[in-house]
């Protein structure tokens, strides 16, 4: 796992300390690990696999918000906040965890106080890292905006297993073309023709439910093209 992660930045005391009060637990894919509206009554630690985050609207529609991935800690927001889930949070594929209960979480907190900060450290990359997107999202086409989101997730998977000797970076996290689409506010149509228009440039390859990006600095040159470029 990477050094950058939650999971990483333990020293290998805290990391014997937070195995001492967890249990391993393996999800299948599609199952939840939190559901929105829970009580908060426990967080978990990804060793492999990967899960999304997603909220649901009033009139119940989904909306992916993130995704994690080996390393990250999840479900811990609400835990540290005291407030019931404002999430649910899914398996995209097998993963297997370690589940902490709420209580013996905050006591290994009070006993290392140092990953107090890593865990405050985190709150606050996720809050940059979504407000980096929303404001990328404004005024940029819809195949744009596809570029960004594929470009993030290009570097995330990056992460976790090298290129391709060609260069390409298969993106990880196994979503579909409508998660996709909510994650960037646009129909699963139009992630469809984003998605033919980048191929047609040479940036991406697709299969099923398989994106490999092919050239990650054109692809966000292409994110960030003018829009006087394209006429």
């Amino acid at each position: 796992m990477r050094p950058d992660d939650f999971w990483g930045a333990l020293t290998a005391a805290e990391r014997d300390a937070l195995r001492a009060v967890a249990r391993p637990r393996t999800f299948a894919a599609r199952t939840p690990l939190c559901l929105q509206g829970d009580e908060s009554d426990h967080i978990i630690v990804i060793e492999s696999g990967w899960v999304k985050v997603a909220s649901s609207t009033e009139d119940g529609t989904a909306v992916v918000l993130a995704v994690r991935g080996p390393g990250d800690l999840v479900c811990e927001s609400a835990v540290l906040g005291a407030r019931h889930r404002s999430a649910t949070i899914t398996a995209l594929s097998a993963v297997r965890a370690r589940v902490v209960p709420a209580a013996r979480f905050t006591a290994f907190l009070d006993a290392n106080p140092r990953v107090w900060r890593l865990v405050s450290g985190t709150f606050v990359r996720r809050l940059d890292d979504a407000d980096q997107r929303a404001r990328a999202h404004v005024a940029v086409r819809g195949d744009q905006r596809l570029a960004l989101l594929l470009a993030h997730l290009a570097e995330l998977s990056a992460r976790h297993a090298p290129p391709a000797p060609d260069g390409g970076v298969d993106i990880a996290p196994p979503l579909s073309q409508q998660e996709l689409g909510s994650w960037m506010d646009a129909s699963r149509e139009t992630v469809a023709r984003g998605l033919n228009r980048l191929r047609q440039e040479g940036l991406v390859r697709t299969g099923w439910r398989r994106i490999t990006v092919v050239d990650l600095p054109g692809l966000i040159e292409f994110a960030h093209r003018p829009a006087d470029e394209e006429e």
